[in-house]
């Protein structure tokens, strides 16, 4: 960029950047258009977008690493991703601080882990989601004959039981459930032993707890009815048993699971969709004046790049040569094109219309709008309600207490 470019584009800079020198209170800007700056929470004169608290704007790929491994120097056990590792990283939304080198779940919450960068996601369906479809179905197939067998008698249909007998129908009840629990169940099993082990209580230790509680209970009922209180026992001898309860349960949570899964899924397509978007490589012009045709990739800060008519802007930049109208739709939705001229700026993705523009570039990689767009969209899809952590908070003191009076219960005197 020549030094009269260089001067104008610092002087409009200047022109967004309203706050006074000596200014100590809060200062908004756009996450998009940092140089844009306000002290009253405004929209973007740029881009339209809402102005947030400058430490909130800051990149958003920056922040989560900077974040991470201040996270890390209190809780470093989390975080076992090799300062020299290039893959995808997998990080909980409700604890950045735990990282890994593979998908699984949180160590501190049991969420499951997602991809800290959107640009990593991989094409085809996820992995999880095929899991936990299948093992919905499956429990949703057994838990409704057993509904059946234990609710008919409460809407009417007691002659089911009357078909088999008491004693066969509470053996059909544990075949129905065993399979629900143990393999339907196993995720929300491994997580809560997870919890307990390390002392991180949270949803899935009331779920596992719970589940295992009716189930094991309804196991011993069935095997060895006998060597329960005489207060337990019917005229017949037989003990009510909980696999509807354990079963309804696991099968519910396998249910919001998969519709978090599948709404997950959908905005992942969406990010795939923007990033598809950008030019798959730049057409970088030499010292000599010969061009090159370059990857994306090895685009770097100040090339000089030609766009030719009906290209994609490959980053974003300014023109330095050439006058044309760019289609900027994908970012302001304006359908009419906006005329480009020395000393504009152009933004990477947009497409050029019929001249011809030599541009420099000033921002490349995570750095580009569409890049931060995608990263923003990205983080959305990462976060969770903040009812999501005061549930975890209650289950944190709500499953020592129940602990603690079921044992106080247990040892007081008859």
């Amino acid at each position: 960029m020549s030094r009269a470019h260089q001067k104008a584009q610092n002087m409009r800079d200047a022109a967004e950047d309203t706050v006074p020198s000596g200014y100590h209170g809060t200062v908004y800007t756009c996450p998009m258009h940092p140089e844009v700056r306000r002290t009253d929470p405004e929209d973007c004169p740029k881009c339209g977008m809402h102005l947030v608290p400058e430490g909130e704007a800051a990149d958003p790929a920056e922040h989560h690493h900077g974040h991470a491994h201040a996270a890390g120097a209190a809780a470093g056990q989390y975080d076992s991703v090799p300062a020299d590792w290039s893959g995808a990283v997998y990080t909980c939304a409700m604890h950045p601080e735990v990282r890994q080198t593979k998908p699984g779940s949180c160590p501190i919450c049991g969420m499951g882990l997602e991809l800290e960068s959107a640009a990593m996601a991989e094409e085809g369906p996820n992995p999880e989601l095929v899991d936990f479809t299948r093992r919905f179905w499956v429990g949703a197939i057994l838990t409704v004959p057993l509904l059946v067998l234990t609710m008919g008698p409460f809407v009417g249909l007691g002659g089911v039981r009357e078909i088999f007998g008491e004693r066969t129908t509470l053996w059909i009840e544990l075949i129905l459930g065993t399979p629900v629990v143990l393999w339907s169940g196993w995720p929300f099993l491994v997580r809560g032993w997870n919890s307990f082990r390390t002392m991180n209580l949270n949803m899935f230790s009331l779920i596992g707890m719970g589940v295992m509680a009716a189930w094991l209970f309804s196991v011993v009922a069935v095997l060895a009815p006998g060597i329960f209180p005489a207060g337990f026992r019917d005229a017949e001898g037989h003990v009510g048993v909980y696999f509807e309860a354990a079963a309804v349960i696991v099968t519910l949570v396998l249910l919001g699971q998969v519709m978090e899964l599948r709404a997950r899924e959908g905005t992942g397509k969406a990010i795939r969709a923007l990033l598809d978007m950008a030019a798959k490589s730049a057409r970088r012009i030499r010292a000599d004046g010969s061009e090159e045709e370059v990857p994306l990739e090895d685009v770097q800060v100040g090339d000089r790049l030609r766009v030719r008519p009906g290209e994609k802007v490959p980053v974003d930049g300014t023109v330095v040569e050439g006058r044309s109208s760019v289609d900027e739709s994908m970012i302001s939705g304006d359908p009419v094109p906006v005329e480009k001229t020395p000393g504009a700026p152009v933004t990477g993705a947009t497409i050029n219309g019929t001249g011809s523009l030599v541009m420099e570039a000033t921002r490349v990689g995570a750095d580009t709008m569409l890049s931060q767009i995608v990263e923003m969209v990205a983080n959305a899809q990462r976060s969770r309600a903040p009812i999501q952590k005061y549930a975890d908070k209650v289950a944190g003191h709500f499953v020592p207490t129940v602990i603690g009076i079921a044992f106080a219960a247990r040892r007081r005197p008859a």
